[in-house]
């Protein structure tokens, strides 16, 4: 079915992702519904759920696709030779540039972190998180330092996109999440 001609037989999957992501980018992820998807796509209404079965089952579509991107964007990081602070601050930009898909990768109750796609996607993200962490300085568990500077960068993400960080912080997301890195390595070190 086709409405106004959006619909084009063989996207219907990657249509309705999109506009999940545009209505989680408008209004967060609690404003999906099918029905409404199933309507900016040009669908019927039962045809989103014939993909993907329920609301959580879109959002783990969602978090995975968030997931490969996010494995992407730090594996090209590391690949172009990043050190582990850049790629702390390529994680925060991310984040900025993937707002929707940020929200729900880490909200598990929203969607079916059991599936298999999700975790072979999360696992893939994660790997490519943690490598490099070994050449922190100073690190004696590798693991242990990648997991504070995820959180790190994690929260000044979560910090900036909800806009409650000082005013006076540079104005670039990736600037100010690398001038705050760095002062907290030379604080901790």
């Amino acid at each position: 079915m086709t409405k106004g001609g959006a619909y084009h037989h063989g996207d219907l999957r990657a249509a309705v992702l999109r506009a999940a992501v545009e209505v989680i980018s408008e209004s967060g992820p609690g404003a999906v519904s099918l029905r409404d998807l199933a309507r900016r796509a040009g669908v019927s209404h039962a045809a989103p759920a014939h993909h993907f079965g329920d609301k959580a089952g879109l959002l783990t579509a969602v978090a995975t696709e968030g997931f490969e991107l996010l494995a992407d964007e730090l594996t090209d990081a590391r690949d172009a030779g990043a050190d582990f602070l850049l790629i702390g601050v390529r994680y925060v930009g991310f984040a900025v540039d993937h707002r929707a898909h940020f929200e729900v990768m880490y909200r598990p109750d929203l969607y079916h972190p059991d599936d298999p796609a999700v975790v072979a996607a999360r696992e893939r993200a994660g790997v490519a998180l943690y490598e490099g962490a070994d050449a922190l300085a100073g690190a004696s568990d590798g693991r242990l330092a990648a997991i504070g500077a995820w959180s790190l960068m994690h929260g000044f993400a979560t910090l900036w996109l909800n806009r409650n960080l000082p005013a006076d912080l540079a104005p670039d997301p990736g600037r100010a999440a690398a001038e705050v890195a760095e002062a907290f390595l030379r604080a901790t070190t």
